[in-house]
């Protein structure tokens, strides 16, 4: 499955960065679950929930506030199969550069 997003043009010079930090993310997300570290997944999950929607990614802000659920549950089987949901997404989203006025 492709997930199209589209995104501003404006925003074509950090979105490239954009992506690279929410791989960062989805690796820290793995090693936290791994090790139960489940206040930082929280974070990173709360974090996700903040910055995926004002660039079009809404997808990230779903997964982002069901992965900090999921933390703050300490759910570690929950929060892989959603860390499993954005490494699918993160690989599979197909970004176009559209003009918004």
């Amino acid at each position: 499955m492709i997930y199209r997003v589209e995104v501003d043009s404006d925003l074509e010079e950090v979105i490239p960065d954009f992506m690279k930090n929410r791989q960062k993310d989805l690796t820290l997300l793995k090693e936290g679950n791994e090790k139960g570290a489940f206040i930082d997944t929280a974070l990173i999950g709360h974090s996700l929930k903040g910055v995926g929607g004002g660039y079009g990614f809404h997808r990230i802000t779903e997964l982002g506030k069901l992965i900090e659920v999921a933390s703050k549950e300490g759910d570690g089987e929950k929060l892989k199969v959603l860390i499993e949901s954005l490494e699918v997404y993160l690989d599979q989203v197909e970004i176009v550069y559209v003009d918004i006025d």
